[in-house]
Parts: C-alpha cells; sequence; structure tokens
C-alpha cells in the first residue's frame, strides 16, 4: 500500500508551533499515520456543502483533511481543539 502524500496549509505549522512539542508532534504524526491508511480508514464528509472535507479526532484535536486520489495527495487544512472546531 503506498503512501499519499501530504500538503499542509500554511497556516499549520505556525499554529502548531504554539502548542507543547509534545503534543504538535503528536498531531503532524498523525497526519502522517492517515496519508500512510488512506485506504483503511472510512472519509466521510463534514458538512454537506463541504463533500471533499473530512475530519480525524485524536483527544481534543480535530485534523481536517481533503484526499485528492489522482494526484496521492491528503490536503491538511487545519488542526484546532474540538471546541474550536466549526462543525
Amino acid at each position: 500500500m503506498a503512501w499519499y502524500r501530504l500538503a499542509y496549509r500554511p497556516t499549520i505549522l505556525q499554529d502548531l508551533g504554539t502548542l507543547e512539542p509534545t503534543m504538535a508532534q503528536r498531531l503532524l504524526d498523525k497526519t502522517k499515520w492517515i496519508a500512510s491508511n488512506v485506504d483503511n480508514l472510512r472519509h466521510e464528509a463534514i458538512a454537506p456543502d463541504l463533500p471533499g472535507l473530512s475530519k480525524y479526532a485524536v483527544e481534543d484535536w480535530r485534523i481536517f483533511y481533503s484526499i485528492d486520489r489522482d494526484s496521492r495527495l491528503i490536503d491538511i487544512h487545519g488542526i484546532v481543539r474540538h471546541t474550536e472546531a466549526p462543525v
């Protein structure tokens, strides 16, 4: 099973820079895990008007991402606390 490449929106790494280093690393590691397990995960749209956007929970955090299967790319749109998540 081939990995998908990862792309992070510019604000992701800035936001993670404000976190405790172990949590920031854990969240980055989880994005890599998602990229290596794309075919084994269920990716449900988070809202009807956002059909290509999915989320994955890590403790109090949510990773919002989209998948481009043709380019084999996972685009990380946001990593936010669940209390700040829009959905």
